[in-house]
Formats: structure tokens, sequence, C-alpha cells
């Protein structure tokens, strides 16, 4: 699994024209599912986000995570974040899994952080045309792999 993770001042998801999830400070994380992701690929990657010390405390200082801030996630799903690139100046997505694999792992991904967090996330809606706003607090973007540990 791969994960766009961006701390937010706001965000939202519209689908067709409406809202459907919208937050103040906190993270909105893109996230890429390939065929070779499982359950601990899930639950390594929403701990390592909900703990992940991004955040400032009162000092400046990034040393608060999602949970110490009290902050709310939206989490989009983003197959193209599996794309590789090597060949050529079209993207291959060989390595994005299929919806039967990537469903229920984003449904699972969901639940997990949901669990870590401790409340609601917010959502895209899986394999639509999504429009996401955000403003960038930062701005801090991290890229987190699950297969390398980083």
């Amino acid at each position: 699994m791969k994960a766009v993770i961006q701390r937010v001042s706001r965000a939202s998801v519209a689908v067709e024209g409406e809202e459907i999830s919208k937050i103040e400070k906190g993270l909105l994380i893109l996230l890429g599912i390939e065929n070779a992701d499982g359950r601990e690929d899930v639950v390594w990657l929403s701990k390592k986000i909900v703990n992940l010390r991004i955040f400032n405390d009162d000092d400046g200082v990034m040393n608060n995570s999602l949970l110490d801030v009290d902050g709310d996630a939206i989490v989009v799903s983003q197959f193209t974040l599996q794309a590789l690139t090597k060949k050529g100046n079209r993207p291959s997505y060989i390595k994005a899994s299929k919806p039967e694999i990537a469903i229920p792992l984003y449904e699972k991904f969901i639940q997990q952080i949901e669990a870590d967090l401790g409340k609601k996330v917010g959502t895209g809606v899986f394999g639509t045309d999504m429009k996401v706003a955000l403003l960038n607090d930062g701005p801090v973007t991290i890229v987190i792999d699950s297969k390398n540990k980083e």
C-alpha cells in the first residue's frame, strides 16, 4: 500500500457536484492498493499514519500526531499511486489492484483507521470521478509505502 498523507487546514471530497466528506484540521490520505497488499499492510499503515508526529506542538515543532491534536481524516482511494513510469510516457497501472481486491482492502483500511483514531473518517467513493479540494497546511506532504516500511 502506498499513501500520500497531506496535513490540511481543511479538505473535502465531492462526487457529481455533491460534497460527501469534509474536514477541518487533519489529514487527507490518498491510498493506492496493489495486489500484494493484505491485512498486515492495512494494520501497519493505519497505525503509522495516526501516530505520525507531523502536527505542531505549542513550540511550533512537529511533535504531535493526529491523535494528539484530535484531528480528522479523509481517506480517498487512488489507484494512480501505483503507476509505473519507467518505460515511455504513458504510466502503467499493472500493479494497481482490481476492484475485487482493492475494495475490500480499502474498506478494511477505513475500518482500521477509524478504530485506531477512535472516530469516523471521511471517504471518497471508490472508482468514481471525485473532486478533492484541500488547503495543505505547511505544506506537509509525506509518502509512505507499506512494502518498504518507509
